[in-house]
């Protein structure tokens, strides 16, 4: 699966398609978000909400308001489609249509591979095909006529540029070999050579990094180091973090300052695009002039409450929750809708952050600054409740469970509620809360309580969980062997397709397993259907010659 998606909502997309969708929706979804992806306009924002509908036909239930700059839409559009069928195990020989390899277009066109991957990038719809069981890239016929009909200048160009022959590297590399003497930089010789040769930059760079790679004791560019990969980009940003200076970094992973500032400002604009900024929208919002009213400081009651005593003999941590005070109904009100608002502006500015023509930093300063102040609201919502997940954690706790563990998943779920909380209906956050709290306290428990029975890890617990209500072994057996005889007999009462479909269904034989409906038809050359049809009235007649001969056989349905 692609993991250099642009757009966050893109991405989740993919992942609940690829994790849900049955494989003839996936390879239905491929193509129309290749018909989307032919119909995309230059220069234009799209509705996040639009686009899910014109892939899935399904629209969101909530609203969420995000649009995508065409440039970043057409990047993630031509990795979704190839994701979908990478998910979808899709073979070759289940497309309707021809279906072309790299190499193959390659020699059709007359290009490199490496020029394929160019045009890859630049719009011809991949997909990630089963070749013979092997996963590979191939193109339908009908995505490289849509690319070619619409980047015909490229094509004549990609044609006109033949493979280099060894006397044009070798010139390539004396030439830039007699650039570098004289002081030229790297950008400087291949913009050079590029002109002079009649190739392209990328031709240039592509040849002379091969060859430095091959003959490191006469490199002409010796310190130059390749292409930063995905990891060397999050460690210079993780170092920035740490302190590490521009200039360190420009030192250490040999980079000019301005290709060190741009990989920082990427990765940055990375995370923020990847911030939870998820919130319930409310049409007050809108109101610019009422930001001061939003963003107050919390009104305080009118009487002040009184403190609660500590009960004696608790552990600290619960101790310690009777110190924060617990909220009024306009307290809470004030600090829901505080927290979703500083979340509202937070996302509006991620919004605009790519098209913006100012300094993208500011901005970014500004979204950290508005989402670590809703996160400190939040906090503060949740520390007021705490004691609410402790006094149901006590109802739902029993002699075997760990107090403290339902504690921190009742917290857990404190928090997933605090976020899902609509402020703006009048309901008290504490009846909500509640009800999240007990409703993931009843999922869990039952699944605890089974993995400690089936998990149990002393001597004592192993005998005394239970007791051994077997029957004596041979005891087991002679009525074994009685129900076999007493079966064979009604068995009888079948022909022998009808016994064959039992025997193989119920896994009679000896050391046999149960098979499938699709299974035994396959071996008996008849559809799934026939067989359930014919297994039916297999267990219609045994049924009757067991009621008949008084023989008390479970039967399936």
């Amino acid at each position: 699966m692609n993991t250099q998606y642009r757009d966050l909502k893109i991405k989740e997309l993919r992942d609940q398609l690829t994790r849900f969708a049955p494989k003839a929706k996936k390879v239905e979804q491929g193509m129309l978000a290749e018909k989307l992806y032919c119909e995309i306009e230059e220069d234009r924002s799209y509705a996040f909400d639009y686009l899910c509908f014109r892939i899935t036909n399904y629209r969101p239930e909530q609203p969420s308001r995000h649009n995508i700059a065409s440039v970043d839409l057409k990047h993630d559009l031509r990795l979704l489609i190839e994701d979908l069928s990478d998910s979808a195990d899709l073979a070759v020989d289940e497309v309707n249509e021809q279906v072309h390899t790299v190499d193959e277009l390659s020699k059709l066109f007359s290009v490199s591979t490496k020029t394929i991957s160019r045009w890859r990038n630049a719009g011809l719809v991949s997909r990630r095909l089963l070749f013979g069981g092997r996963k590979r890239v191939g193109f339908l016929h009908s995505s490289v006529d849509n690319f070619v009909s619409n980047n015909r200048e490229k094509i004549r160009r990609g044609e006109r540029f033949s493979q280099l022959s060894d006397d044009e590297k070798s010139e390539m590399i004396e030439r830039a070999r007699q650039l570098v003497e004289g002081g030229a930089s790297l950008s400087e010789v291949t913009r050079q050579l590029s002109d002079r040769m009649n190739r392209s930059p990328e031709t240039i760079r592509y040849t002379l990094k091969n060859f430095d790679s091959e003959n490191k004791s006469v490199a002409i560019f010796p310190n130059h180091r390749g292409a930063l990969t995905d990891d060397d980009k999050r460690s210079i940003f993780k170092l920035h973090i740490h302190g590490a200076t521009v200039s360190q970094l420009c030192k250490r992973f040999k980079r000019t300052r301005t290709s060190i500032q741009r990989i920082l400002l990427d990765m940055r604009m990375e995370r923020v695009m990847e911030l939870p900024l998820d919130y319930m929208y409310h049409e007050d919002f809108e109101q610019v002039a009422r930001e001061e009213e939003y963003l107050g400081p919390v009104p305080q009651p009118a009487v002040a409450p009184r403190k609660v005593r500590v009960p004696s003999g608790l552990p600290s941590y619960l101790a310690a929750l009777y110190d924060v005070p617990l909220l009024t109904r306009e307290q809470e009100y004030h600090l829901f809708r505080k927290m979703n608002y500083l979340k509202h502006k937070a996302s509006r500015l991620r919004e605009s952050l790519e098209s913006s023509i100012g300094s993208k930093t500011a901005v970014m300063d500004q979204i950290d600054a508005l989402y670590e102040d809703a996160v400190r609201v939040k906090n503060k919502i949740v520390q007021s409740n705490l004691r609410l997940v402790v006094s149901i954690a006590k109802r739902h706790v029993a002699s075997t469970d760990d107090f403290f563990t339902l504690v921190s998943d009742g917290n857990m779920s404190l928090i997933r509620a605090c976020e899902k909380f609509d402020y703006s209906r009048g309901n008290k956050f504490s009846t909500y809360a509640s009800w999240a709290i007990m409703k993931n306290f009843a999922r869990t428990i039952p699944k605890e309580f089974k993995h400690r029975d089936r998990f149990r890890t002393t001597t004592e617990e192993l005998f005394m969980s239970r007791q051994d209500e077997r029957m004596d072994p041979y005891a087991e057996e002679t009525v074994q062997r009685s129900r076999q005889r007493e079966l064979s007999k009604i068995l009888n009462r079948l022909d022998e397709r009808e016994q064959k479909i039992i025997t193989a269904r119920f896994g009679l034989g000896r050391g046999n397993e149960p098979l499938t409906l699709k299974q035994v038809g396959e071996e008996m050359g008849v559809t799934k259907e026939r067989i359930r049809q014919l297994e039916s009235r297999a267990l219609a007649k045994l049924r009757d010659a067991a009621d008949e001969a008084k023989i008390d056989v479970e039967l399936g349905s």
